[in-house]
């Protein structure tokens, strides 16, 4: 798997990371073992993680499989922070004491003395800015962080922080902006490309299929056994399922059909390529899953098959 540098920073990434989001709910130690295993096996480096995941508990497994395989110094382990568990519900909170408790709560649970990137989960309108980029600060000077970054922050807040960190004394840089983006999500070419150009930050995308319906699998309906079908998913995927979003993926599936390869083989292609993008983050169920995703790593899709799916997509944005 090609690596890439993310920005104009020294941070390279496989031009795919591996997701866990739902490590420990939906994924359990055995399929997380073998997911990892063919992940190195095709060359991928990057492991998106952070705190809230599986309700808490993605990182301590991530921890156990990384232990057993020996290869915590060929992988790059970038977490979040600011968002967790706190009295059985989901908090946001970027105040330094919380956020450099994260920290150390994520090197214990992944049994590593440091995180390779470290990012910022949402923007706290509750907290000053300054107070939250301090720590990430503490975090690079501590040694517990060789790069730090955002996530979801709009174009006028990535460059406010970025602004910011980089006129401290230490000039440490924001690398990276995790963002969502893909072929329904076309959001971030709406200023969020040209400010990590401008900045010399990378995009690190997340739902790049389009929270699954990219794949395919919503094209008669919803499966029975879908993410959809299950009430704790289905607002957050409603909204890609509309009459214009069927569009893109129906000529998806007809691009996909012409060149051999999946529907989610064809997004994932789509999305790597974009500009600014460092690393399109994927996640699986199942290690048979995830073998299928990697492959699109082969795939460069024909110039004539790029523009008719910028055409059809262009305004879908949900």
């Amino acid at each position: 798997m090609l690596q890439r540098h993310v920005g104009r920073s020294g941070l390279q990434v496989s031009r795919l990371a591996l997701g866990t989001m739902t490590w420990g709910t939906q994924v359990d130690t055995y399929d997380a073992g073998e997911m990892l295993g063919a992940f190195l096996n095709a060359g991928g480096t990057t492991i998106d993680t952070a705190p809230v995941y599986g309700e808490g508990r993605t990182e301590a497994l991530l921890g156990e499989v990384l232990a057993a395989s020996g290869a915590r110094d060929r992988v790059i382990l970038a977490g979040t922070c600011g968002l967790g568990h706190r009295d059985g519900r989901v908090v946001h909170d970027t105040a330094r004491g919380t956020m450099l408790d994260q920290l150390e709560r994520s090197l214990r649970d992944l049994r590593t003395d440091h995180l390779d990137l470290w990012q910022v989960h949402r923007w706290d309108r509750s907290v000053p800015i300054e107070e939250t980029l301090a720590a990430l600060e503490h975090a690079v000077d501590s040694g517990k962080a060789r790069y730090v970054g955002v996530s979801a922050f709009e174009p006028w807040q990535a460059a406010l922080a970025h602004t910011w960190l980089a006129g401290r004394p230490a000039g440490h840089r924001l690398v990276a902006n995790q963002v969502e983006y893909s072929l329904l999500h076309r959001r971030p070419e709406r200023g969020l490309v040209e400010a990590a150009d401008h900045l010399g930050m990378g995009l690190l995308v997340c739902s790049p299929l389009g929270r699954g319906v990219l794949t395919g699998k919503y094209r008669s309906g919803v499966p029975a056994d879908s993410r959809g079908a299950d009430p704790a998913w289905g607002q957050w995927l409603g909204e890609y399922l509309g009459p214009a979003q069927h569009g893109v993926v129906e000529a998806l599936a007809k691009a996909a059909e012409g060149l051999g390869i999946t529907c989610a083989q064809a997004a994932l292609a789509w999305v790597r390529d974009r500009p600014a993008v460092g690393a399109a983050i994927v996640g699986a169920r199942t290690a048979e899953q995830l073998t299928e995703l990697l492959a699109s790593e082969s795939v460069d899709l024909p110039a004539e098959i790029v523009l008719a799916l910028d055409d059809v997509s262009e305004g879908v944005t949900a």
